[in-house]
């Protein structure tokens, strides 16, 4: 590995208050992390001491102490001092204070909606023209990553107005390494090797997947992960994007083919544990046990990195448990797509220390503190994907990193009476009986009230 030296004048700078400043990973005694980042940062942002600004997320418990983790060397390098709220409530406080006047300095978005929503308004500040290319040139997929941030403003023109940081990945296939041993199963590297996979199972008297769409009041939503993974690996980006914004109209016949594609896994009872009837009644926290029971009740269970939380306490990834990218077919020519989500970081005030915080996030630093740690995911191309916490997150990572393209949950950037509404009952009618035309259609109807 390429030792990376730092100034000493600077290290002694960083390094003079780290005690006061509670710096997790002391600069420099770490040869991972790309110290020399933070000490190029700091010399170009010398002019910010003595500076505050505030931001509003919706991070709280582990996450708000992690992502707090990282702002000490921020305030470290400037001399700035930042103070993070975390609130459950973010969605409606964030319009609340905007509405208002007295918005924070920063804001970390979990939707893209909600941010596009604000800057039509004319309540988010746009980033610099140069951002939007550094995201193209930096990150993996990064013209997919550079679009999720490009809105319309209050005139209409286009702008970058908010950064990526922190992604998360959905496009995953869980499975028990020692049950696809014993079965003699391996794992796929095409859809349709996944499909063959998924027959082979049912043909041995096994049942290949664990799938739950029940979620209290949002039940459904698991289906539209289905759908929108699909979606990608059937039809083009362009044609995703125009789905998610009704463009493309949700009865297109593009679209009712990626419901059936789902369909063809979850409407069939030797594919799916409890039969048919079960895929709706069932949580999607409970539904991945099968995986774990002797003999198991299933093999496979599509979900996104969250879900080990479910899983059986001591539960080891990697060795009880594993994943694989959820493959694309060979004969379609669509690359490598991935499917995701992920939190955005926008300015509402003029404070120069918050844009130099948005700026402090594109440093390899900024990521690899967080990375070191848990629950860190980037698409990043110039961190050390060395420094992650462990083996599980650094290939979760590496599926970010290989992605040809990256799109964003589709059902979050709908309007709510679809992705939060339409779009989940119409699933649970699809797999209750419903073709998928008219599935299709019902959620169409319900978006033409919207027009």
């Amino acid at each position: 590995m390429k030792r990376i030296l730092i100034n000493s004048a600077a290290m002694i700078a960083l390094t003079a208050t780290a005690a006061q400043a509670q710096l997790i990973f002391e600069p420099g005694e770490d040869e991972r992390f790309n110290w020399a980042s933070l000490e190029e940062f700091g010399a170009a942002h010398s002019g910010l001491e003595g500076q505050r600004f505030n931001i509003l997320g919706p991070w709280l418990g582990g996450d708000q102490e992690l992502f707090e983790s990282v702002i000490p060397y921020f305030e470290e390098a400037t001399g700035a001092e930042v103070e993070y709220n975390g609130s459950d409530s973010f969605e409606q406080q964030i319009v609340i204070d905007s509405e208002a006047g007295s918005p924070p300095d920063v804001a970390v978005f979990p939707q893209p909606g909600l941010a596009a929503g604000l800057a039509a308004k004319g309540q988010l500040k746009p980033l610099p023209d140069e951002m939007r290319q550094w995201i193209v040139d930096n990150y993996a997929a990064g013209e997919s990553w550079a679009d999720l941030v490009t809105y319309a403003g209050p005139e209409g023109e286009e702008q970058l107005y908010a950064f990526p940081y922190k992604a998360d990945v959905k496009s995953l296939v869980w499975y028990v390494p020692e049950n696809f041993e014993d079965a003699g199963y391996e794992v796929p590297e095409t859809l349709e090797d996944l499909k063959t996979l998924t027959e082979q199972i049912a043909e041995d008297g096994e049942t290949p997947w664990c799938i739950g769409l029940g979620s209290g009041g949002a039940t459904g939503w698991p289906a539209t992960d289905w759908v929108e993974d699909l979606m990608l690996r059937i039809n083009s980006p362009e044609d995703y994007d125009a789905w998610t914004t009704n463009e493309l109209k949700f009865n297109d016949p593009k679209v009712i083919e990626a419901i059936d594609e789902f369909g063809w896994f979850a409407k069939n009872g030797d594919f799916v544990a409890g039969g048919v009837g079960s895929v709706a009644a069932t949580d999607f926290r409970e539904s991945p046990a099968g995986l774990f029971e002797f003999p198991p009740n299933c093999y496979l269970h599509r979900q996104a990195s969250f879900i080990p939380t479910f899983f059986p306490e001591g539960t080891m990834i990697g060795e009880d448990v594993d994943f694989f990218y959820f493959p694309a077919f060979s004969e379609v020519d669509l690359g490598q797509p991935v499917l995701g989500g992920g939190t955005l970081f926008s300015v509402l005030t003029d404070n120069e220390a918050a844009m130099a915080f948005i700026e402090f996030l594109q440093t390899p630093i900024a990521q690899e503190i967080w990375m070191a740690q848990t629950g860190f995911l980037t698409p990043h191309t110039g961190v050390n994907t060395d420094v992650y916490g462990d083996d599980t997150l650094k290939r979760m990572g590496d599926i970010l990193l290989n992605a040809t393209t990256f799109r964003f949950d589709g059902s979050d950037l709908m309007p709510g009476a679809i992705g939060a509404g339409a779009f989940w009952t119409g699933m649970v009618d699809f797999v209750g009986g419903q073709s998928a035309e008219d599935s299709a259609n019902a959620i169409q109807s319900t978006w033409d009230t919207l027009q």
